[in-house]
C-alpha cells in the first residue's frame, strides 16, 4: 500500500468521481482506478459501489476513509517538518474557503504574498464552512477561511467584515426601496445560505425575532445558482455586498439591508497546536507583518 493510493481514495470519495479525482490530482482516470482497484485487492474489500451516474462508498469504504484520512494526514506532518529543513522559498499551502464569498480582498493577499514568494505553491478548496473546519481538524488543510468561533481548537486573523444586501429581479416591487428590513420579508420566498453556512441559521432567527416566519423556496453554496434563481423570479436572496457590485444590474439589483449587524465576517484560521508547513508559516507571518492583525 502506498500513500498516493490512500490520497486517490480520498480525492474519489471527496468528489465522489473518478474522472475529478484524477483531475485534482493530476494524473490520468486509469492510474485512479488502478490505485483504487489495487487497494480494494489488497484489503480484500470492496470500497466504492460505482454506476453510470455516481461513485458512492460502501461500508467498507466509509471506515477506511476516516484511518486513510488520519494515515495522510500524519505523513504530510512527517514530510512539513523535514520540508521546514529547507528554504522557505519553496513550499505548498492548502487553504479551502466557501464558494459564496467574495474573494476581493482575499485575492489582493495572495497577490502581494506571490509577489514576495513566487515558487510557493497555493492550492485552494471550495468547501463549505463547516466541512473547511472539519478538514482543518484533521490536517487536511493547512488554512481555512469562515467565521471561528472555537478558541480551544483553532486560531485566527480577522480580514473580511462584510455588511449583506438583498438581491431581486429588476422588477420587484422592494427595487423601488432604498433599503430592505426583516418585515419586508412577510410572505417573500428566500433562497438562502444552506445550513453549512452560520448566517443560514442567523438569519431565520433574526426574522423570526422581527415576527417573520421566514419562507424558504431554496437553500444552495453555490452563489451562481443562488443568482440564476433570483433572476428567474424565484425569490429573494442576501449576499455580502461585495458580490453584490460584480452583478449585472439589467437582471439583478440590489438593495442594502436594515440590519447592520447582519454581515459576512472571515478569517484565516488554523487548527491551534498543529505543525504547519513552514510555506504556511510564513504566510500568515507575512500577512500578520503587513496588512492584518490578530
Amino acid at each position: 500500500m502506498e500513500i498516493r493510493h490512500l490520497e486517490y481514495f480520498i480525492e474519489v470519495s471527496r468528489h465522489k468521481s473518478f474522472s475529478k479525482a484524477a483531475e485534482v490530482t493530476h494524473t490520468s482516470q486509469p492510474s485512479i482506478s488502478k490505485a483504487i482497484k489495487d487497494l480494494e485487492i489488497e484489503l480484500g474489500k470492496t470500497l466504492f459501489y460505482r454506476s453510470t451516474k455516481y461513485v458512492e462508498l460502501t461500508d467498507a469504504g466509509e471506515i477506511i476513509l476516516e484511518q486513510a484520512q488520519q494515515i495522510v494526514a500524519s505523513f504530510r506532518n512527517l514530510n512539513t517538518k523535514l520540508e521546514g529543513l529547507t528554504k522557505l522559498q519553496t513550499g505548498k499551502i492548502h487553504i479551502g474557503l466557501p464558494p459564496i464569498t467574495a474573494v476581493t480582498t482575499f485575492s489582493h493577499l495572495l497577490s502581494a504574498f506571490k509577489n514576495e514568494y513566487p515558487k510557493i505553491q497555493i492550492q485552494l478548496f471550495e468547501f463549505g464552512p463547516k466541512k473547511i473546519e472539519a478538514s482543518l481538524q484533521e490536517g487536511l488543510l493547512d488554512i481555512g477561511i469562515f467565521t471561528p468561533e472555537d478558541s480551544d481548537l483553532f486560531e485566527w486573523i480577522w480580514f473580511e467584515q462584510d455588511p449583506l444586501s438583498v438581491i431581486m429581479h429588476p422588477e420587484h416591487p422592494l427595487a423601488q426601496c432604498g433599503s430592505v428590513k426583516y418585515e419586508d420579508f412577510y410572505g417573500e420566498q428566500l433562497i438562502l445560505f444552506n445550513s453549512d453556512y452560520k448566517l443560514h441559521d442567523l438569519i431565520i432567527d433574526k426574522c423570526k425575532k422581527a415576527g417573520v416566519n421566514p419562507e424558504i423556496a431554496f437553500e444552495t453554496s453555490q452563489r451562481e445558482l443562488m443568482t440564476q434563481m433570483v433572476a428567474a423570479k424565484l425569490g429573494l436572496a442576501l449576499l455580502p455586498s461585495k458580490i453584490c457590485k460584480e452583478l449585472d444590474s439589467q437582471i439583478i439589483v440590489s438593495r442594502p439591508f436594515s440590519d447592520s449587524q447582519l454581515y459576512l465576517q472571515l478569517a484565516l484560521v488554523w487548527k491551534k497546536g498543529r505543525y504547519l508547513p513552514h510555506a504556511a508559516q510564513e504566510f500568515l507571518d507575512f500577512l500578520k507583518e503587513n496588512y492584518l492583525t490578530m
